[in-house]
């Protein structure tokens, strides 16, 4: 299993969202940066990712689990990009704030820091241990 992080704005798809679409999960469509859609492809189901909310609140909210690997992406009208499907696992019982991930030298090689702007990004398995202690403090 790999980890990763997806970013979403929360007022255009937020934590609870997502959680509303239950088992079944929801596709993750609309990234259009080719990184980005590269991390997407790589996934396979039962990876789990982060669910960050970015814009004001920065901070990472929940655990998501891959439930459908890469398809088209029906918002992609040119049809170069392809989404994954997503279901909530979990919520973090303490949102992890970027902050916080800044502040803490173990994380200082995170994607999250050194490509802050990519909105799909691996997690290495030490990073995600470390962050999932950060929120059960």
């Amino acid at each position: 299993m790999r980890y990763w992080l997806v970013k979403s704005e929360p007022e255009e798809w937020s934590w609870d969202d997502q959680v509303a679409k239950g088992e079944a999960g929801e596709g993750w469509t609309g990234v259009r940066n080719h990184q980005a859609a590269a991390n997407l492809k790589a996934m396979q189901i039962g990876d789990q990712a982060f669910f960050y909310h970015s814009g004001k609140e920065r901070a990472v909210v929940g655990i998501a689990e891959v439930v459908g690997t890469w398809q088209p992406d029906p918002t992609d009208r040119d049809g170069k990009f392809g989404m994954v499907v997503l279901r909530a696992l979990e919520a973090l019982p303490r949102p992890v704030t970027l902050a916080d991930i800044k502040a803490d030298p173990a994380l200082a090689d995170l994607p999250l820091i050194r490509q802050s702007r990519l909105s799909v990004m691996p997690i290495p398995d030490d990073g995600w241990r470390h962050i999932l202690a950060m929120a059960r403090g």
